[in-house]
């Protein structure tokens, strides 16, 4: 028997619910939003003042609060559209769907991060956004237009001093590496240019925009597509970071160009192609945005060598294929970091693995939703500051996991396969690590779905149900 709804309008339902409660719950942390919006002279001819006074004081701003009443009502909509699928068009019920979808994240997520930006530029560089995503990098791009090395910098004297409330660790290393505010540096030029200010989520919403274009076409059925597109672009965490401007969605953007490449080449039968060299290309610059990126650089390059003949007696052989293949990545990371790795080699290297390790002399603070809850709950450091040798969990419980995922991926060397085993790797890795801080969480569930949904076997793991249930077999008459 037919549902009379799809699994995709439940699944739309907790996304846009989820969504919108984050929201709300995070305005609660800027209590003075309603009166920084007076501010705000875009805003001020928007709605009158006696609608302003009416929509006051209820979990969020008006201006959001009536985002969130589309919002709904384009799930309403959806939802109408779905009981009704039997009997209208389906490409046109599809259609319809994807552009409610998209009309929710709209007004959820990309709307609110421009609401933010206003709101900032209306009150401050330290307020209504995060720290190292943006405050950070678009300092550290200053440091680079100035000549000075971001990495030797420390950012006491920026508006990252404004930021935060404890262990402000961060003003004395900039953790990412150099693509992240290299790429944004046309941004900033051509926004003080025209606007006379600059925010680095300009770069971060364009970004989100085009993964959110990209990422259907690694779906390998119909109905995954759309429920793809929710996922990403409704993830609850992920949402949060780019409305107010975590870099995970510019890491996501690179690593999905380049899993779209792949395809892309597949699909026109050209596995040694320009595609493939573009592919490798992208996953350089992702390894040059973050560390997050590095997890997945062993699926990656053993999916490069799908249809090669990975065997014990043919190693020398795929070892210079595999090295031929990762002349582009090698390049273009080289080209990239080595400047700063000479100007100054301690200072990268402390920033970027030091400070989260907890082997620099100012390091990040245990802390999280992992195993480093568990240290500091029996009391073997004496401060969240303290070094403790994490890796030797992470050793010996990730060096297992990595063998047996590729072990797996070899004998069923799939996009889906290679996702799922990246997945895993770094969520074991950070759940055993100094901090296993939210926002990893929202990176590796968006890799979760692409995982799923790229995934080409005709047996999925939990996969009793689909991301949409329009592909079902029709009921036979009676």
């Amino acid at each position: 028997m037919k549902k009379i709804v799809s699994f995709d309008t439940v699944l739309l339902f907790i996304l846009t619910t989820a969504r919108v409660r984050i929201d709300t719950m995070a305005a609660l942390s800027t209590p003075d939003r309603q009166a920084d919006l007076a501010k705000v002279s875009l805003l001020s001819a928007l709605l009158p003042d006696k609608s302003l006074e009416l929509l006051h004081d209820w979990l969020v701003d008006p201006y959001s609060l009536l985002l969130i009443a589309v919002a709904f009502e384009a799930l309403m909509v959806y939802t109408i559209l779905d009981v009704l699928r039997d009997h209208l068009n389906d490409e046109k019920v599809q259609r319809a769907k994807l552009a409610l979808v998209w009309l929710i994240i709209l007004s959820t997520v990309v709307a609110q991060s421009v609401l933010l930006i206003l709101l900032r530029q209306a009150t401050g560089p330290a307020s209504y956004t995060h720290d190292g995503g943006v405050i950070q990098t678009e300092e550290a791009l200053k440091y680079v237009l100035a000549g000075k090395n971001p990495y030797v910098e420390d950012y006491v004297n920026t508006p990252m001093a404004e930021w935060g409330l404890d262990y402000k660790t961060a003003l004395y290393h900039y953790p990412y590496l150099p693509w992240t505010f290299l790429f944004s540096t046309p941004f900033y030029l051509v926004s003080q240019a025209v606007l006379g200010w600059y925010d680095q989520r300009f770069a971060y919403l364009l970004l989100f925009v085009i993964t959110l274009l990209l990422a259907p076409r690694l779906a390998q059925k119909r109905a995954d597509k759309l429920g793809l597109v929710m996922v990403l672009g409704l993830n609850p965490i992920m949402g949060v970071d780019v409305i107010f401007g975590q870099n995970d969605s510019f890491v996501l953007f690179w690593i999905v160009l380049a899993l779209w490449l792949l395809q892309l080449s597949r699909e026109k039968g050209e596995d040694k192609g320009w595609s493939v060299v573009l592919s490798v290309i992208s996953f350089g610059l992702a390894c040059a945005s973050k560390p997050t990126a590095w997890f997945l650089a062993p699926f990656y390059f053993l999916y490069l060598l799908r249809g090669e003949d990975i065997s014990p007696g043919n190693l020398r052989a795929l070892a210079i294929t595999l090295l031929r293949k990762a002349i582009p990545f090698l390049a273009v990371f080289a080209v990239l970091v080595l400047p700063f790795a000479v100007w100054d080699w301690g200072a990268l290297v402390e920033d970027v693995w030091g400070w989260a390790s907890g082997a620099a002399e100012i390091p990040y603070q245990i802390r999280g939703w992992g195993f480093a809850n568990l240290i500091l709950a029996l009391g073997l450091v004496e401060s969240k500051l303290d070094y403790f040798p994490f890796w030797i969990p992470e050793l010996l419980t990730c060096l297992p996991l990595l063998l047996f995922l590729l072990w797996k991926q070899v004998k069923t060397n799939t996009l889906g396969v290679m996702l799922y085993g990246y997945s895993a790797f770094m969520f074991v890795f950070f759940y055993f690590s100094r901090f296993l801080n939210e926002n990893y969480l929202g990176f590796i569930l968006a890799f979760v779905a692409l995982a799923y949904c790229a995934d080409e076997g005709g047996e999925r793991v939990g996969a009793t149900v689909r991301l949409s249930a329009h592909d079902e077999a029709p009921t036979p008459p009676p």
